[in-house]
């Protein structure tokens, strides 16, 4: 009910990570494992079944465009009737492109992780920054719903931060900053054992006035 806004959902996750944030709650799914993997066909069963009910699919990961086969399995889902939203980290341009000419996505959010040239802390691969921002102006042109998104953890994330990125993606339909929770498994369980990661509600909401002065509409989740 709440991870496609408007739709009700069905959320495949796709296992495998080309980045290692420390703070992921998907850590399973960042090293590309997978207990209680399904096969293709299973899934689209599992959606003909959910004809009537389901409005749509969000696909999450890890990171789903690291999948060759994305745009056929988006093709699927698409002629069956659902809604598509693509979860993503924006490190694959190439194919959030092909997703989005060949009209395989209804929507998408993507994760901002922090200002574009920080993120050789959190990811290896070369002109990172570049990618990053090539996937930014992709969504902003392509005429479809979408939400950009940030996950407010020190030391990658602060106020200054938060202005900068806002400013970057100024005149956004979205943008949504969420708190960091403690809770649950973490790809590195040491990072935030002393909780000095976090953000008070106090700063979290400073955060998100001054976002919202920059993109159509600034959120805390």
């Amino acid at each position: 009910m709440i991870d496609y806004p408007g739709a009700v959902s069905a959320v495949l996750f796709l296992s495998g990570c080309n980045f290692r944030c420390p703070y992921c709650h998907n850590p399973s799914l960042a090293r590309g494992a997978c207990e209680e993997a399904l096969s293709e066909q299973d899934f689209l069963n599992f959606l003909e079944k959910r004809r009537g009910f389901l409005d749509a699919v969000v696909v999450s990961g890890g990171e789903p465009t690291l999948a060759e086969d994305l745009p056929d399995l988006c093709r699927c889902i698409r002629e069956m009737g659902f809604d598509v939203k693509l979860d993503t980290n924006g490190s694959r341009p190439q194919m959030l492109r092909r997703l989005l000419q060949g009209g395989l996505l209804n929507y998408v959010a993507m994760d901002l992780k922090t200002l574009p040239r920080r993120y050789d802390a959190l990811c290896a691969e070369t002109d990172i920054q570049v990618k990053v921002e090539e996937s930014i102006a992709l969504l902003r042109s392509s005429g479809i719903d979408h939400e950009f998104r940030t996950t407010c953890v020190r030391p990658f994330v602060d106020e200054e931060t938060v202005t900068q990125m806002a400013r970057f993606i100024s005149g956004a339909q979205r943008y949504f900053l969420q708190r960091f929770s403690a809770a649950g498994e973490t790809l590195d369980p040491d990072f935030c054992a002393d909780g000095a990661c976090r953000f008070s509600e106090e700063e979290m909401g400073a955060m998100r006035e001054t976002a919202d002065r920059h993109v159509g509409h600034c959120g805390l989740r």
